[in-house]
């Protein structure tokens, strides 16, 4: 990609053009957001159309620069209409034996296992997120979020999360709710998640469209 910024405040599907265009292929695809890998498989980049809660771990990420448990941040910036690029250097799932071994790590937080330097800040930024993101979840623990790079050294991602299914859930009892916890700005694209484009049926698919533009 010649020029990441060039993508900032683009809509969602503006910016996920420009990368197939320029041979990046999708990779991944998670609760939130679309995963591309770059030509030659060094980056991928996260494309969300509505994300209430990345920015937290790209902070953490850029607090603990260089720290050898967190992968490297390339570019992030938000997508016009509340969503979110961020590109990352490429990770590989780790095994499972690796991944309940930094679980165990956490959990242990010795004083010079460098894992706990990333929970203790994680920690702090929870805390952070909970008084001031709306529907904020907390820390995610789950193996899966264990990676590693192409060297094979672990990485942590995705380490915190935002309560979804209660987010779709009052936007379809309580639309007015979704309407003060998130700007128009910042919800334009709330029904274009991954999640709901993967397993929602179409009248499901309908009632969210519906209440979404109520309070559009």
């Amino acid at each position: 990609m010649s020029s990441f910024e060039a993508l900032r405040d683009l809509p969602h599907r503006e910016a996920a053009g420009r990368l197939l265009a320029e041979g990046w292929n999708v990779c991944g695809i998670g609760d939130w957001a679309t995963v591309w890998r770059s030509p030659d498989g060094t980056q991928v980049a996260r494309v969300s159309p509505f994300e209430p809660a990345y920015e937290v771990f790209v902070e953490l990420c850029r607090r603990l620069e260089g720290h050898s448990l967190l992968p490297r941040v390339d570019f992030d910036a938000p997508l016009g209409g509340g969503g979110r690029l961020t590109v990352l250097e490429f990770l590989l799932p780790a095994e499972s034996a690796e991944a309940d071994g930094v679980v165990e790590r956490w959990a242990a937080a010795l004083p010079d296992d460098p894992i706990t330097q990333v929970r203790r800040m994680a920690e702090q930024l929870d805390a952070e997120a909970a008084a001031q993101i709306p529907f904020w979840g907390g820390l995610d623990h789950n193996p899966g979020n264990v990676m590693k790079n192409v060297a094979g050294e672990l990485k942590l991602v995705d380490l915190f999360y935002a309560a979804g299914l209660e987010i779709y859930r009052v936007l379809l009892e309580d639309p007015a709710k979704i309407a003060e916890s998130f700007a128009p700005e910042r919800r334009e694209h709330i029904c274009d998640i991954a999640a709901l484009a993967r397993m929602s049926s179409p009248d499901e698919m309908a009632a969210l469209r519906t209440a979404a533009a109520s309070i559009a």
